[in-house]
């Protein structure tokens, strides 16, 4: 099953960027993501794959605000 992930919606990846942040904005989704560093502005592309293993949480979606960081 394929979950939906939106542009805008703020993720939290397992490991931080070498700036210390581990806050990413997704800018791009489909087969590839890419996604901006809340931290210095870095952007990344990532397979789906790669994005699905990484990731630890949503930290809010763009869709529904009612998900906020717990």
């Amino acid at each position: 099953m394929i979950v939906k992930y939106n542009i805008g919606d703020i993720v939290q990846l397992k490991k931080p960027h070498p700036c210390g942040e581990n806050k990413w904005e997704i800018t791009r989704t489909g087969l590839d993501f890419k996604l901006k560093c809340l931290g210095c502005a870095r952007q990344v592309w990532l397979t789906r794959r790669d994005f699905e293993k990484r990731l630890k949480k949503v930290i809010s979606s763009a869709s529904n605000p009612s998900i906020n960081e717990q």
